[in-house]
């Protein structure tokens, strides 16, 4: 049986792992631009974020569906597909934010009452009554800005 030279192995193993590091660098500067915020929005597990007024966020929102509908939210309230809520992991519950399609450049203002969106790539859910308001509703996904225009209380909520 041949072996293989150890300088050869240790050659292959860095050169893999050098590979994987690269993408995972990569992957973050991707992750970065599709998610531009003006102060800190991603946390380690159990840090609290600094949001203040003019913070903003760029990405892909979707709509919750119906089967959403009475469900309860992260806020306690039953979940109202006609009124003008939406869903973020981050924001503070009870903020108010502006939302603007950048699609076709319609915007609404929104409290934030539950957490998500749980979709992979997305930055928002918003109800069916703001998708509809957004223009967004028969497409499901739109490309979105997200400013933070006054800042919730959970405690308060």
């Amino acid at each position: 049986m041949i072996r293989p030279r150890r300088s050869l192995v240790a050659a292959i193993v860095f050169a893999a792992a050098a590979s994987i590091a690269a993408s995972g660098a990569r992957a973050a500067s991707r992750s970065a631009a599709q998610s531009e915020a003006s102060s800190p929005a991603s946390t380690a597990a159990g840090e609290t974020a600094s949001f203040a007024p003019g913070w903003h966020q760029q990405g892909r929102i979707s709509y919750y569906g119906k089967r959403f509908d009475s469900r309860p939210t992260a806020s306690g309230e039953p979940f109202d597909p006609d009124a003008m809520t939406m869903a973020h992991p981050t924001l503070p519950l009870g903020s108010i934010v502006r939302v603007k399609n950048l699609r076709n450049g319609c915007s609404v203002e929104l409290r934030v009452n539950d957490r998500g969106p749980y979709e992979k790539g997305r930055i928002a859910d918003v109800s069916r009554a703001a998708a509809k308001k957004l223009g967004m509703f028969r497409r499901g996904v739109t490309r979105a800005r997200i400013e933070l225009l006054k800042v919730g209380d959970e405690a308060c909520d």
